[in-house]
């Protein structure tokens, strides 16, 4: 310990820094066994009354005074009032804030004012949330660009012609009526425009589904914010296949396979006896249909779930198939809209009412009354025993069923007369 060196023989000594002095002080204390010993004490008076500060450790006590002095000199007396501890807090914070170039006092004041509004300290999440959300940050698309980069993306990704084509009609049509950027477009927006077109309900509910894709795709790459599809505010449409589904009678069907032609007769014939979608059928090849060994292969980048899976060929339909034996390339060689005129064309001369996906409801309808094994159906059919059995079981009797998987071109006991004739 460096020697004691008071001013004028005195037992204190001061730091001074320009007009600003603080008073050190040495006494002497008695230890338990009696010996002498000293200690330092620094005087503060910045806090009001005289405070002091005691130190075993001369060099330690001379730091102290010197550093309240040099606060006290540059007015900083609520500084000069802190124990060693706060002051090293106070220096942390001060270097803590100096990129952000904010002074500890709007800091502080910061805080105190986002602790009120967040009611508790939340300021980590809140600034998470606030950096998701920030539009500055979002890529500028308009919702024609949005629909035009996504209708390129599924066609580079080998998407079905059919849903590309009406992927890209839907979205004009909104387009249209949204010439805005896509990130301005909410959900209430889309409620109104979506209330105004004259569509059936099933038209209404595709047509929200593409809107959800479109702005799904535009979450993705950073047009719109993180979690805020809009898409998802607007009303879940319900339709009659939601609930109860329409289905064909055996007279009906019969009527439609008499009434269509050589090229559109496999689609009818499919569609009601396999249970096969008709855009599967649409992707479809004559190699697909194994009639030797029985089963219809709809592969994963045929099916709408993505999952393959082997159709049976029943008899009534490997009777309607026969005559195409032998056959290559696609089932259906035209266009989609070759296939609507089809339908209606067939439909019209048969007199009976072209029913959405009427051919698929028949055939799972009736093939869950014939076999009573909703498992089984709904494998055959791509879909979840759940759906199948909430809206399919129960809707025929097993009789009709019988009736159903009869119908073949051929006229034998208990079988509906049919006379087709199909080329080869």
């Amino acid at each position: 310990m460096k020697a004691w060196k008071p001013e004028k023989n005195e037992r204190y000594e001061l730091a001074t820094v320009g007009n600003a002095t603080v008073k050190l002080y040495r006494r002497e204390r008695k230890t338990l066994a009696g010996e002498a010993r000293w200690i330092y004490e620094v005087s503060d008076y910045t806090a009001g009354p005289r405070r002091l500060r005691g130190f075993s450790d001369l060099a330690e006590a001379r730091r102290e005074a010197q550093r309240i002095a040099g606060q006290l000199a540059t007015g900083e007396a609520s500084a000069a009032a802190m124990l060693g501890s706060e002051a090293s807090s106070y220096g942390r914070s001060v270097e803590l804030l100096r990129p952000t170039g904010a002074s500890l006092e709007l800091a502080t004041a910061t805080y105190a004012k986002a602790f009120e509004i967040l009611g508790g300290d939340y300021f980590i999440e809140a600034a998470r949330f606030f950096s998701m959300h920030r539009v500055d940050k979002l890529v500028r698309r308009t919702v024609a660009e949005v629909a035009s980069e996504l209708v390129e993306a599924k066609t580079s990704r080998g998407k079905s012609g059919a849903y590309v084509r009406t992927l890209a009609n839907q979205l004009a049509h909104f387009a249209e009526s949204f010439a805005v950027d896509i990130s301005s477009v909410t959900g209430p927006d889309i409620q109104n425009w979506l209330d105004r077109q004259k569509v059936k309900p099933r038209t209404a509910k595709n047509i929200r589904g593409t809107l959800y894709t479109a702005f799904a795709f535009a979450e993705a790459r950073g047009y719109i914010l993180r979690g805020s599809n809009p898409v998802a505010l607007v009303e879940r449409i319900t339709t009659q296949a939601d609930g109860a589904v329409e289905i064909y009678t055996p007279e009906e069907i019969a009527a439609l396979l008499q009434a269509a032609s050589k090229e559109f007769l496999p689609i009818v014939a499919i569609g009601a006896f396999a249970g096969v979608r008709a855009a599967e059928i649409e992707r479809l090849d004559w190699r697909d249909i194994d009639l030797a060994g029985g089963f219809i292969h709809v592969a994963s980048e045929k099916a709408k779930t993505r999952s393959r899976r082997l159709v049976p060929i029943l008899p009534n339909l490997a009777a309607w198939l026969a005559p195409y034996a032998g056959r290559g390339g696609k089932v259906w060689k035209l266009g989609t809209g070759d296939l609507q005129e089809a339908r209606a064309a067939t439909a019209k001369a048969a007199g009976v009412a072209w029913k959405p996906n009427g051919l698929r409801h028949s055939f799972i309808s009736y093939r869950t009354a014939d076999i009573q094994n909703v498992a089984q159906v709904a494998l055959e059919a791509g879909n979840t025993p759940n759906v199948v059995f909430r809206n399919y079981r129960e809707v025929v009797k097993a009789s009709d069923a019988k009736t159903w998987f009869a119908i073949a071109p051929e006229t034998p006991a208990n079988v509906v007369a049919m006379a087709a004739e199909v080329a080869p």
